[in-house]
């Protein structure tokens, strides 16, 4: 089974950009996207026939948002974390599998100055406890763009961008408590060298080009399915957003 996430950057521009190409030609079973954009019906996916999709849009129109296209039958989805301070901004979707749960999420940006870092500190421990709360049921796989560069190996430029968001110590010190409740980071399972990046700022001149990026996108895992885990990989080759997918392959 092959599964992806993306970090779109609003689907409605990408289709255009290189992502209706993507999702012709990636086989992927389960397609996980975020920062959408968009309210369901906005954009055009009429030709990816054998795809259902569930969309979770924020209230503020152009904002945020997420959604998942399976050709998998799903049993059933959910919203939000069921908490009305964090489900006004379209950032999760949980969907139930035979085996297990996938969950697509965007996480919040803690903003320049870390202005937003309280709010998102209170994000991640409600995030994490959703997580563990399905895990009593059946594996977990979580995946999206957590908006965190975990350890320094993950950004180009980690001395400059200590105080940053997505690279402070509260952030980091955040990510790290997914992985203690025992959640695998995935990617690193397979693949420990640097240069690894999922997000190129566009800020920079061929930020790019040069690979001065960092990794935000993610798969989580429950540790239950480590053995199912055949492949992870990051495709810096896809282009249609300062994002790139992240490809998943269990069996």
């Amino acid at each position: 089974m092959k599964l992806s996430t993306w970090n779109v950057n609003g689907i409605r521009a990408s289709l255009n950009k290189g992502l209706r190409e993507y999702l012709n030609t990636c086989d992927a079973d389960i397609i996980c996207l975020q920062e959408t954009k968009a309210q369901e019906g906005q954009a055009d996916l009429s030709g990816f026939a054998g795809y259902t999709g569930v969309w979770n849009s924020a209230e503020k129109k152009g904002y945020s948002g997420t959604l998942i296209l399976s050709r998998i039958p799903v049993i059933s989805t959910t919203l939000g974390l069921g908490i009305n301070e964090h489900d006004k901004e379209g950032r999760l979707i949980t969907a139930e599998f035979e085996d297990f749960y996938v969950v697509n999420v965007y996480t919040p940006n803690s903003q320049a100055g870390l202005a937003r870092l309280p709010y998102r500190l209170q994000w991640d421990d409600a995030y994490r406890a959703h997580l563990k709360k399905l895990e009593k049921k059946k594996p977990v796989i979580a995946c999206g763009d957590l908006n965190c560069a975990h350890q320094e190996i993950d950004l180009a430029n980690p001395k400059s961008n200590r105080l940053n968001p997505g690279f402070s110590d509260d952030e980091r010190a955040s990510f790290t408590k997914h992985l203690d409740a025992g959640f695998l980071d995935i990617f690193r399972q397979f693949d420990p060298s640097p240069g690894r990046y999922t997000w190129w700022t566009q800020r920079t001149p061929d930020a790019r080009a040069k690979n001065i990026g960092w990794r935000l996108d993610y798969w989580l895992a429950s540790e239950k399915l480590r053995p199912a885990l055949k492949s992870c990989t990051i495709r810096a080759d896809v282009h249609g957003s300062d994002h790139c997918p992240v490809e998943l392959v269990v069996g």
